[in-house]
């Protein structure tokens, strides 16, 4: 029942942080690594503020995805005229960027959650605050796990109903003819920035949801391999579908789970479920480019 619950809460988290990362790439055609760095920054914000503050649940989630939204908008400003490769590649700087400071801000003697040292470096953060709810603490368990449940549940619900609207068919637009955008008088800018802003937050509240659950936090949370992981899920489940995130998430999740439940064994068992996992990955990729469910391909 541990194991279940486990899995049940992992997939709320990367569901939440995928479909996030699926609104930059599928509502802007913009490819984004950076994404892992914004998903850190709400796990490390919600552990600062409940740690070194005592702050509660609710609104250290909501200051995590301040935070997160206030970078991303000042991220963009200087960001907002690159495209195609030359994005990639700003997005990767700000993630290797991101990781260097988790991982570096660090000084000897100095407790975390100061100035001199704000994320402990490679030690990360431990104590991490769990939601609270009439007065008692969320243990790891059915609670925390309905918590996540709801929690996704409203922010992906916000999520879809923002981009069924005018504002989300003015991004699709964006993404395939912004000279025809520009010509009918709106701002291609301020919506992707606008779009950047929201996912982000988002990923920041995937973050909180993930540190309260472990109770710790580290430099992997922002690794390139983590960026590439949500990448997979998008590109997996299909770009644009609202609901491809999610299954890329529950495919990336369980199908390692199950090739564990199989039966192999020895020293070479997890190098084989890499293989397997990487060869049913080539060939769903080959056979559906648009990803399982997807309608819409990255431009090449």
């Amino acid at each position: 029942m541990t194991y279940l619950l486990h899995l049940l809460m992992l997939l709320f988290v990367y569901a939440m942080a995928a479909c996030s990362l699926n609104m930059i790439i599928g509502y802007c055609g913009l490819l984004n690594l950076a994404h892992a760095g914004y998903f850190a920054i709400g796990a490390y914000t919600y552990a600062l503020l409940t740690v070194t503050l005592g702050w509660g649940f609710i609104p250290a989630t909501l200051s995590a995805a301040s935070v997160a939204a206030a970078l991303s908008l000042f991220i963009s400003l200087p960001s907002r005229r690159f495209r195609g490769d030359f994005f990639v590649l700003i997005s990767l700087a700000v993630e290797l960027v991101f990781f260097g400071l988790f991982y570096n801000w660090y000084s000897d003697g100095h407790p975390p959650g100061t100035l001199e040292n704000l994320t402990n470096g490679p030690f990360g953060l431990e104590g991490v605050g769990r939601p609270e709810f009439l007065g008692r603490g969320l243990e790891r368990g059915p609670g925390l796990v309905i918590l996540a449940a709801v929690l996704t549940s409203i922010v992906l619900a916000s999520c879809y109903f923002m981009l069924s609207s005018p504002w989300g068919r003015l991004l699709k637009a964006i993404r395939d003819d912004e000279v025809a955008v520009r010509s009918l008088g709106k701002n291609p800018d301020k919506a992707r920035a606008e779009l950047m802003a929201i996912a982000c937050a988002v990923a920041a509240v995937s973050g909180s949801l993930y540190a309260s659950y472990l109770g710790y936090v580290d430099p992997s949370l922002s690794s390139l391999d983590q960026s590439m992981l949500f990448l997979a899920m998008v590109l997996l489940g299909g770009v644009e579908r609202f609901w491809g995130p999610m299954l890329g998430a529950a495919v990336l999740l369980l199908l390692p789970e199950f090739l564990r439940e199989v039966g192999f064994s020895g020293q070479l068992a997890p190098s084989i479920r890499n293989i397997i996992v990487g060869v049913v990955l080539c060939i769903l990729m080959h056979s559906r480019p648009e990803g399982l469910i997807g309608s819409y391909r990255l431009k090449e």
